[in-house]
Protein backbone atom coordinates (compact mmCIF):
# COMPACT_ATOMS: atom_id res chain seq x y z
CA UNK A 1 0.00 0.00 0.00
CA UNK A 2 2.94 2.32 0.59
CA UNK A 3 4.79 3.40 -2.50
CA UNK A 4 8.24 3.18 -0.93
CA UNK A 5 9.66 -0.23 0.03
CA UNK A 6 9.74 -0.88 3.77
CA UNK A 7 13.38 -1.96 3.59
CA UNK A 8 14.40 1.33 1.97
CA UNK A 9 12.60 3.43 4.58
CA UNK A 10 14.13 1.35 7.36
CA UNK A 11 17.56 1.97 5.82
CA UNK A 12 16.92 5.73 5.70
CA UNK A 13 15.83 5.68 9.33
CA UNK A 14 18.98 3.76 10.29
CA UNK A 15 21.21 6.23 8.43
CA UNK A 16 19.53 9.14 10.21
CA UNK A 17 20.13 7.50 13.58
CA UNK A 18 23.77 6.83 12.66
CA UNK A 19 24.24 10.53 11.86
CA UNK A 20 22.69 11.57 15.18
CA UNK A 21 24.76 9.07 17.18
CA UNK A 22 27.95 10.19 15.49
CA UNK A 23 27.17 13.86 16.19
CA UNK A 24 26.54 12.98 19.85
CA UNK A 25 29.86 11.14 20.11
CA UNK A 26 28.47 7.63 20.50
CA UNK A 27 30.03 6.48 17.23
CA UNK A 28 33.26 7.36 15.50
CA UNK A 29 33.44 8.45 11.87
CA UNK A 30 34.94 5.11 10.89
CA UNK A 31 32.13 3.21 12.58
CA UNK A 32 29.54 5.41 10.89
CA UNK A 33 31.03 4.83 7.46
CA UNK A 34 31.20 1.08 8.03
CA UNK A 35 27.59 0.91 9.15
CA UNK A 36 26.34 3.18 6.34
CA UNK A 37 27.66 0.69 3.81
CA UNK A 38 25.19 -1.84 5.26
CA UNK A 39 22.26 0.60 5.01
CA UNK A 40 22.52 1.59 1.36
CA UNK A 41 19.25 2.56 -0.33
CA UNK A 42 18.05 3.56 -3.78
CA UNK A 43 15.88 6.41 -2.47
CA UNK A 44 17.20 9.89 -3.27
CA UNK A 45 16.72 12.56 -0.60
CA UNK A 46 17.56 16.23 -0.20
CA UNK A 47 17.94 18.69 2.67
CA UNK A 48 14.99 20.45 4.28
CA UNK A 49 15.74 23.89 2.78
CA UNK A 50 15.91 22.70 -0.81
CA UNK A 51 12.85 20.56 -0.15
CA UNK A 52 10.83 23.60 0.95
CA UNK A 53 12.03 25.68 -2.00
CA UNK A 54 11.16 22.96 -4.50
CA UNK A 55 7.75 22.48 -2.88
CA UNK A 56 6.86 26.17 -3.11
CA UNK A 57 8.14 26.59 -6.65
CA UNK A 58 6.33 23.45 -7.83
CA UNK A 59 3.03 24.66 -6.38
CA UNK A 60 3.52 28.05 -8.06
CA UNK A 61 4.48 26.44 -11.37
CA UNK A 62 1.51 24.06 -11.37
CA UNK A 63 -0.94 26.82 -10.45
CA UNK A 64 0.52 29.11 -13.12
CA UNK A 65 0.36 26.39 -15.77
CA UNK A 66 -3.28 25.63 -15.00
CA UNK A 67 -4.15 29.32 -14.94
CA UNK A 68 -2.38 29.90 -18.27
CA UNK A 69 -4.24 26.98 -19.82
CA UNK A 70 -7.60 28.44 -18.87
CA UNK A 71 -6.58 31.96 -19.92
CA UNK A 72 -5.53 30.83 -23.40
CA UNK A 73 -8.00 28.09 -24.27
CA UNK A 74 -11.00 28.43 -21.97
CA UNK A 75 -11.25 32.03 -20.85
CA UNK A 76 -15.07 31.91 -20.85
CA UNK A 77 -15.67 28.32 -19.82
CA UNK A 78 -18.65 27.50 -17.65
CA UNK A 79 -18.10 26.42 -14.07
CA UNK A 80 -19.08 22.76 -14.70
CA UNK A 81 -16.62 22.61 -17.63
CA UNK A 82 -13.92 24.20 -15.48
CA UNK A 83 -14.64 21.70 -12.72
CA UNK A 84 -14.34 18.77 -15.13
CA UNK A 85 -10.97 20.00 -16.36
CA UNK A 86 -9.77 20.49 -12.77
CA UNK A 87 -10.58 16.84 -12.12
CA UNK A 88 -8.38 15.94 -15.08
CA UNK A 89 -5.58 18.13 -13.73
CA UNK A 90 -5.97 16.41 -10.35
CA UNK A 91 -5.48 13.01 -11.99
CA UNK A 92 -2.45 14.28 -13.94
CA UNK A 93 -0.85 15.79 -10.82
CA UNK A 94 -1.35 12.64 -8.77
CA UNK A 95 -0.01 10.43 -11.57
CA UNK A 96 3.08 12.61 -11.86
CA UNK A 97 3.64 12.31 -8.10
CA UNK A 98 3.35 8.53 -8.32
CA UNK A 99 5.82 8.36 -11.22
CA UNK A 100 8.43 10.48 -9.42
CA UNK A 101 8.05 8.43 -6.24
CA UNK A 102 8.41 5.20 -8.19
CA UNK A 103 11.70 6.54 -9.56
CA UNK A 104 13.04 6.91 -6.02
CA UNK A 105 12.32 10.58 -5.28
CA UNK A 106 11.88 10.74 -1.52
CA UNK A 107 11.00 14.03 0.20
CA UNK A 108 12.23 16.12 -2.71
CA UNK A 109 9.38 18.59 -2.45
CA UNK A 110 8.31 18.20 -6.07
CA UNK A 111 6.37 14.95 -5.71
CA UNK A 112 4.91 16.28 -2.43
CA UNK A 113 3.68 19.46 -4.11
CA UNK A 114 2.13 17.47 -6.96
CA UNK A 115 0.28 15.25 -4.47
CA UNK A 116 -0.94 18.31 -2.56
CA UNK A 117 -2.07 20.01 -5.78
CA UNK A 118 -4.03 16.92 -6.74
CA UNK A 119 -6.11 17.24 -3.55
CA UNK A 120 -6.77 20.93 -4.21
CA UNK A 121 -7.74 20.33 -7.84
CA UNK A 122 -9.95 17.39 -6.87
CA UNK A 123 -11.96 19.28 -4.25
CA UNK A 124 -12.23 22.43 -6.38
CA UNK A 125 -13.29 20.37 -9.40
CA UNK A 126 -16.01 18.52 -7.49
CA UNK A 127 -17.30 21.79 -6.04
CA UNK A 128 -17.51 23.51 -9.42
CA UNK A 129 -18.79 20.50 -11.34
CA UNK A 130 -21.66 19.45 -9.09
CA UNK A 131 -22.46 22.33 -6.74
CA UNK A 132 -21.85 25.56 -8.67
CA UNK A 133 -25.26 25.87 -10.33
CA UNK A 134 -28.27 27.44 -8.64
CA UNK A 135 -30.29 24.23 -8.97
CA UNK A 136 -27.60 22.09 -7.37
CA UNK A 137 -28.50 20.39 -4.11
CA UNK A 138 -26.21 21.81 -1.45
CA UNK A 139 -27.31 19.16 1.02
CA UNK A 140 -24.83 16.77 -0.62
CA UNK A 141 -21.98 19.29 -0.56
CA UNK A 142 -20.46 17.42 2.38
CA UNK A 143 -19.17 14.93 -0.19
CA UNK A 144 -16.42 17.40 -1.16
CA UNK A 145 -15.09 17.51 2.40
CA UNK A 146 -15.44 13.74 2.75
CA UNK A 147 -13.50 13.13 -0.46
CA UNK A 148 -10.83 15.60 0.65
CA UNK A 149 -10.46 13.77 3.98
CA UNK A 150 -10.26 10.33 2.36
CA UNK A 151 -7.76 11.39 -0.31
CA UNK A 152 -5.60 13.19 2.28
CA UNK A 153 -5.54 10.02 4.39
CA UNK A 154 -4.60 8.03 1.31
CA UNK A 155 -1.69 10.38 0.53
CA UNK A 156 -0.55 10.20 4.17
CA UNK A 157 -0.59 6.42 3.96
CA UNK A 158 0.77 6.13 0.44
CA UNK A 159 3.56 8.75 0.46
CA UNK A 160 4.23 8.88 4.21
CA UNK A 161 3.68 12.68 4.30
CA UNK A 162 3.01 13.72 7.89
CA UNK A 163 1.12 16.95 7.04
CA UNK A 164 -1.49 15.07 5.02
CA UNK A 165 -2.94 13.69 8.27
CA UNK A 166 -3.84 17.06 9.84
CA UNK A 167 -5.17 18.07 6.41
CA UNK A 168 -7.56 15.12 6.60
CA UNK A 169 -8.57 16.25 10.10
CA UNK A 170 -9.36 19.74 8.78
CA UNK A 171 -11.55 18.32 6.00
CA UNK A 172 -13.37 16.07 8.47
CA UNK A 173 -13.90 19.02 10.78
CA UNK A 174 -16.22 20.69 8.28
CA UNK A 175 -18.47 17.67 7.72
CA UNK A 176 -21.11 18.21 10.47
CA UNK A 177 -21.61 21.82 9.39
CA UNK A 178 -23.50 20.52 6.32
CA UNK A 179 -25.84 18.34 8.38
CA UNK A 180 -26.85 20.42 11.37
CA UNK A 181 -26.77 24.02 12.53
CA UNK A 182 -26.37 23.05 16.19
CA UNK A 183 -22.93 24.08 17.39
CA UNK A 184 -23.01 21.53 20.22
CA UNK A 185 -23.80 18.68 17.82
CA UNK A 186 -21.05 19.77 15.45
CA UNK A 187 -18.44 19.78 18.21
CA UNK A 188 -19.70 16.46 19.55
CA UNK A 189 -19.58 14.79 16.13
CA UNK A 190 -16.00 15.87 15.42
CA UNK A 191 -14.91 14.87 18.93
CA UNK A 192 -16.40 11.39 18.47
CA UNK A 193 -14.66 11.14 15.11
CA UNK A 194 -11.29 11.89 16.71
CA UNK A 195 -11.98 9.44 19.55
CA UNK A 196 -12.75 6.75 16.96
CA UNK A 197 -9.42 7.55 15.30
CA UNK A 198 -7.58 7.13 18.61
CA UNK A 199 -9.31 3.80 19.23
CA UNK A 200 -8.33 2.55 15.77
CA UNK A 201 -4.75 3.77 16.10
CA UNK A 202 -4.02 2.04 19.42
CA UNK A 203 -3.79 -1.58 18.15
CA UNK A 204 -2.27 -0.56 14.80
CA UNK A 205 0.49 1.44 16.44
CA UNK A 206 1.34 -1.42 18.82
CA UNK A 207 2.43 -3.50 15.81
CA UNK A 208 4.92 -0.82 14.68
CA UNK A 209 6.43 0.08 18.05
CA UNK A 210 10.07 -0.13 16.97
CA UNK A 211 10.09 0.21 13.18
CA UNK A 212 10.17 3.13 10.77
CA UNK A 213 6.42 3.72 11.05
CA UNK A 214 6.61 4.49 14.77
CA UNK A 215 7.30 8.18 14.15
CA UNK A 216 4.42 8.59 11.72
CA UNK A 217 1.89 6.93 14.02
CA UNK A 218 3.22 8.84 17.02
CA UNK A 219 2.75 12.18 15.26
CA UNK A 220 -0.70 11.20 13.98
CA UNK A 221 -1.83 10.19 17.48
CA UNK A 222 -0.50 13.47 18.88
CA UNK A 223 -2.51 15.35 16.24
CA UNK A 224 -5.64 13.42 17.20
CA UNK A 225 -5.21 14.18 20.91
CA UNK A 226 -4.57 17.84 20.17
CA UNK A 227 -7.51 18.04 17.76
CA UNK A 228 -9.82 16.40 20.30
CA UNK A 229 -8.80 18.95 22.92
CA UNK A 230 -9.15 21.93 20.58
CA UNK A 231 -12.59 20.90 19.39
CA UNK A 232 -13.82 20.52 22.97
CA UNK A 233 -12.31 23.76 24.25
CA UNK A 234 -14.98 26.28 23.27
CA UNK A 235 -12.74 29.23 24.14
CA UNK A 236 -10.00 28.29 21.70
CA UNK A 237 -11.70 30.06 18.79
CA UNK A 238 -11.57 33.30 20.79
CA UNK A 239 -7.84 32.78 21.35
CA UNK A 240 -7.22 32.53 17.60
CA UNK A 241 -5.98 28.90 17.69
CA UNK A 242 -8.87 27.15 15.97
CA UNK A 243 -7.11 27.54 12.64
CA UNK A 244 -4.82 24.69 13.72
CA UNK A 245 -7.53 22.16 13.05
CA UNK A 246 -10.24 24.15 11.29
CA UNK A 247 -13.62 25.02 12.66
CA UNK A 248 -16.98 23.38 11.88
CA UNK A 249 -18.72 26.62 12.72
CA UNK A 250 -18.22 29.37 15.20
CA UNK A 251 -17.26 27.74 18.50
CA UNK A 252 -17.06 31.12 20.17
CA UNK A 253 -20.84 31.48 19.94
CA UNK A 254 -21.24 28.82 22.59
CA UNK A 255 -20.77 30.93 25.68
CA UNK A 256 -21.45 30.61 29.37
CA UNK A 257 -24.99 31.93 29.31
CA UNK A 258 -26.36 30.09 26.30
CA UNK A 259 -24.82 26.61 26.13
CA UNK A 260 -25.79 25.22 29.53
CA UNK A 261 -24.89 21.59 30.17
CA UNK A 262 -22.75 21.13 27.07
CA UNK A 263 -20.69 24.21 27.89
CA UNK A 264 -19.86 23.07 31.40
CA UNK A 265 -19.26 19.50 30.24
CA UNK A 266 -16.56 20.75 27.88
CA UNK A 267 -15.06 22.76 30.74
CA UNK A 268 -14.74 19.55 32.78
CA UNK A 269 -13.31 17.68 29.79
CA UNK A 270 -10.57 20.23 29.08
CA UNK A 271 -9.35 19.65 32.65
CA UNK A 272 -9.56 15.85 32.30
CA UNK A 273 -7.91 15.49 28.90
CA UNK A 274 -4.40 16.87 29.67
CA UNK A 275 -3.72 14.35 32.49
CA UNK A 276 -5.00 11.57 30.25
CA UNK A 277 -2.73 12.65 27.37
CA UNK A 278 0.26 12.97 29.69
CA UNK A 279 -0.41 9.53 31.17
CA UNK A 280 -0.56 8.05 27.66
CA UNK A 281 2.73 9.73 26.75
CA UNK A 282 4.45 8.55 29.94
CA UNK A 283 3.22 4.99 29.41
CA UNK A 284 4.54 4.88 25.84
CA UNK A 285 7.56 7.10 26.57
CA UNK A 286 6.45 9.15 23.57
CA UNK A 287 7.80 12.68 23.48
CA UNK A 288 5.29 13.89 20.88
CA UNK A 289 2.30 12.84 22.97
CA UNK A 290 3.98 14.26 26.06
CA UNK A 291 4.40 17.55 24.18
CA UNK A 292 0.71 17.47 23.23
CA UNK A 293 -0.19 16.85 26.87
CA UNK A 294 2.00 19.74 28.05
CA UNK A 295 0.54 22.06 25.41
CA UNK A 296 -3.06 21.19 26.30
CA UNK A 297 -2.27 21.72 29.99
CA UNK A 298 -1.00 25.23 29.27
CA UNK A 299 -4.02 25.98 27.06
CA UNK A 300 -6.34 24.82 29.85
CA UNK A 301 -4.81 27.30 32.28
CA UNK A 302 -4.98 30.02 29.64
CA UNK A 303 -8.65 29.45 28.77
CA UNK A 304 -9.95 28.75 32.28
CA UNK A 305 -10.69 32.38 33.14
CA UNK A 306 -12.60 33.06 29.88
CA UNK A 307 -14.58 29.86 30.51
CA UNK A 308 -15.62 31.00 33.98
CA UNK A 309 -16.18 34.59 32.92
CA UNK A 310 -13.45 35.89 35.23
CA UNK A 311 -11.52 39.05 34.29
CA UNK A 312 -7.98 38.58 33.05
CA UNK A 313 -5.09 40.63 34.38
CA UNK A 314 -1.74 41.75 33.06
CA UNK A 315 0.08 39.67 35.66
CA UNK A 316 -1.52 36.39 34.51
CA UNK A 317 1.38 35.52 32.15
CA UNK A 318 3.85 36.12 34.97
CA UNK A 319 1.99 33.76 37.31
CA UNK A 320 1.74 31.13 34.58
CA UNK A 321 5.46 31.42 33.84
CA UNK A 322 6.38 31.11 37.53
CA UNK A 323 4.15 28.02 37.86
CA UNK A 324 5.65 26.37 34.77
CA UNK A 325 9.19 27.14 35.89
CA UNK A 326 8.45 25.68 39.33
CA UNK A 327 7.07 22.48 37.85
CA UNK A 328 10.06 22.16 35.50
CA UNK A 329 12.58 22.67 38.33
CA UNK A 330 10.80 20.15 40.55
CA UNK A 331 10.66 17.49 37.82
CA UNK A 332 14.29 18.04 36.90
CA UNK A 333 15.46 17.64 40.50
CA UNK A 334 13.19 14.66 41.08
CA UNK A 335 14.58 12.88 38.04
CA UNK A 336 18.17 13.79 38.91
CA UNK A 337 17.81 12.26 42.36
CA UNK A 338 17.03 8.84 40.89
CA UNK A 339 19.63 6.08 40.45
CA UNK A 340 22.14 7.40 37.88
CA UNK A 341 19.76 10.30 37.24
CA UNK A 342 17.06 8.00 35.81
CA UNK A 343 13.54 7.25 37.06
CA UNK A 344 11.28 4.77 35.26
CA UNK A 345 13.16 5.24 32.00
CA UNK A 346 13.14 9.07 32.10
CA UNK A 347 16.08 11.39 32.68
CA UNK A 348 16.60 15.14 32.80
CA UNK A 349 20.04 14.85 31.20
CA UNK A 350 20.32 15.81 27.54
CA UNK A 351 21.12 12.68 25.58
CA UNK A 352 21.06 14.14 22.07
CA UNK A 353 21.32 17.45 20.25
CA UNK A 354 17.88 16.65 18.88
CA UNK A 355 16.48 17.47 22.34
CA UNK A 356 17.95 20.95 22.13
CA UNK A 357 16.31 21.50 18.74
CA UNK A 358 12.94 20.28 20.04
CA UNK A 359 13.15 22.60 23.05
CA UNK A 360 14.01 25.52 20.78
CA UNK A 361 11.03 24.87 18.51
CA UNK A 362 8.67 24.41 21.46
CA UNK A 363 9.85 27.60 23.15
CA UNK A 364 9.41 29.58 19.94
CA UNK A 365 5.89 28.25 19.44
CA UNK A 366 4.80 29.02 23.01
CA UNK A 367 6.41 32.43 22.79
CA UNK A 368 4.27 33.22 19.77
CA UNK A 369 0.91 32.20 21.25
CA UNK A 370 1.18 32.85 24.98
CA UNK A 371 1.52 36.66 25.22
CA UNK A 372 -1.41 37.28 22.88
CA UNK A 373 -3.67 34.67 24.47
CA UNK A 374 -3.05 35.40 28.16
CA UNK A 375 -2.69 39.17 28.27
CA UNK A 376 -6.03 41.00 28.12
CA UNK A 377 -6.64 43.56 25.44
CA UNK A 378 -5.71 47.11 26.45
CA UNK A 379 -8.61 49.23 27.59
CA UNK A 380 -9.23 52.57 25.86
CA UNK A 381 -7.78 55.46 27.81
CA UNK A 382 -10.19 57.77 29.58
CA UNK A 383 -10.20 61.30 28.21
CA UNK A 384 -8.32 63.72 30.44
CA UNK A 385 -10.60 66.10 32.29
CA UNK A 386 -9.78 69.71 31.53
CA UNK A 387 -10.79 72.38 33.94
CA UNK A 388 -11.09 75.95 32.85
CA UNK A 389 -13.42 78.51 31.46
CA UNK A 390 -15.55 78.88 34.58
CA UNK A 391 -16.64 82.30 35.86
CA UNK A 392 -16.93 83.19 39.51
CA UNK A 393 -16.65 86.09 41.81
CA UNK A 394 -18.60 89.19 42.69
CA UNK A 395 -18.12 92.84 42.64
CA UNK A 396 -16.59 92.65 39.18
CA UNK A 397 -14.10 89.85 40.08
CA UNK A 398 -13.77 86.92 37.68
CA UNK A 399 -11.38 84.04 37.02
CA UNK A 400 -10.84 80.71 35.33
CA UNK A 401 -10.94 77.41 37.25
Amino acid sequence: MRIYPASSEEALRARKLLTEWTADGYLSKEQQQALEEETATDLRTTNIFLRLVLFVFTVIAVAAAVGLFFAIFLSRASQPATGFLLLIFAAVSYTAAEVLAEKGWYRHGIEEALAACSVGFLCSGLEMLFFSSVRASHEAQWIVSAVGAVVSLWIWRRFHLWYAFPAAMIFANYLPGFWTSSQAVQHLFVALLYVAGLVVFAPVRARHRFDYLEGAYSLAEAFLWLGLYLILNLQISQLGLMSLVGSPGMPGRLHQGSAGLFYWTTWVLIWCLPPLILARGVRLKDRLILAAGALTTILTFISNKPYLGWPRHTWDPMLLGVALAGVAIYLRRWLAQGPDGVRHGFTAARLSDRDRHAMSVGSSFLGLITPHSVTPAPQPAQPEVQFGGGRSGGGGASGDY
